[in-house]
């Protein structure tokens, strides 16, 4: 048996490897089970500082869902900022997660301006501000989702430089179009809506209001494949963007394989917006990114 697939049952990580970075597996495979999957097919060495990388973008995103006032998201949000500045080194460092970071961030270089700016980008969805434009909705994105697939090229590459930005910034975009659309249903039970835009709404003549409120209808049907539209445009540029790159930073481009079967499933007669949910089978999962990481 391979050690990927004593993975899938067990711990993708050496036995010898620290309580802290298996806690960031454990959160990883919980909460992000497509990047752990993808970092399946990344050498033994790297998965500790991914599992930390992904983990720390996990426990920030899920902030959120752990208050239910802004103000006390906005604390716990400016711990994470606080502790990425440097201003709580001593209590930082006894969070499992953080202590992975920053391992990582030492070892492989990374920059910090970027974790910083996913902290900040996540103040966001504390509150129901709607996204207005798509510019918005890309920037958004891109500060939550491309960051992830730059931040692990360079820790596969070994903290050296290896390009293919482009590729990062399209394909994170199209990665967390597709998961906002999957999304959609719990977010219009919360009163939160990312996808479509107010722009794209009015333009088939709807409104937050009318969304939130389980009236899209068909304009809905067709604002959404606006965005399934846009998702696609953004996976083709990551797809030719990604031409020539060097194969050991393929793994962080893995979950683009999972977005053209969540648009396909989006697309099904029947589908409902508001009530259906995309159910993706690990085996196909598995089955698209072994593919993808032949292909690339």
């Amino acid at each position: 048996m391979s050690a990927d697939d004593a993975a899938l049952r067990g711990s993708a990580l050496a036995e010898d490897a620290p309580e802290h970075a298996r806690a960031c597996e454990r959160i990883v495979r919980r909460d992000d089970p497509d990047r752990w999957l993808a970092t399946l097919f990344a050498p033994a060495a790297a998965r500790p500082a991914l599992f930390a990388l992904y983990a720390f973008a996990a426990e920030v995103a899920r902030v959120p869902e752990r208050v239910r006032e802004p103000l006390p998201g906005e604390i716990r949000l400016q711990w994470w900022r606080d502790a990425l500045e440097g201003t709580r080194a001593e209590e930082a460092r006894a969070n499992p997660v953080f202590a992975a970071l920053e391992e990582t961030i030492a070892r492989h270089r990374l920059p910090r301006a970027p974790l910083v700016g996913l902290v900040e980008a996540r103040i966001h969805d504390l509150y129901d501000d709607p996204i207005a434009t798509v510019n918005d909705l890309e920037g958004y994105a891109g500060e939550t989702s491309s960051v992830l697939m730059r931040l692990a090229s360079l820790i596969l590459a070994g903290g050296a430089d290896p390009g293919h930005a482009d590729a990062a910034g399209h394909g994170g975009v199209a990665y967390a179009l597709a998961g906002l659309m999957r999304s959609f249903p719990w977010h219009v039970r919360d009163g939160r809506l990312y996808v479509p835009p107010v722009e794209t709404l009015a333009r088939h003549g709807l409104t937050r209001e009318r969304v939130l409120a389980g009236e899209g209808g068909l304009p809905l049907q067709a604002a959404l494949q606006d965005m399934r539209a846009l998702a696609r445009r953004h996976r083709a540029e990551a797809w030719r963007a990604l031409a020539g790159a060097p194969r050991a930073i393929v793994p962080a481009f893995l979950p683009l394989a999972l977005v053209e079967p969540a648009l396909k499933a989006m697309e099904r007669p029947g589908f409902d917006p508001y009530r259906s949910v995309v159910e993706i089978p690990q085996w196909r999962r598995q089955l698209a990114l072994w593919w993808a990481s032949r292909r690339m």
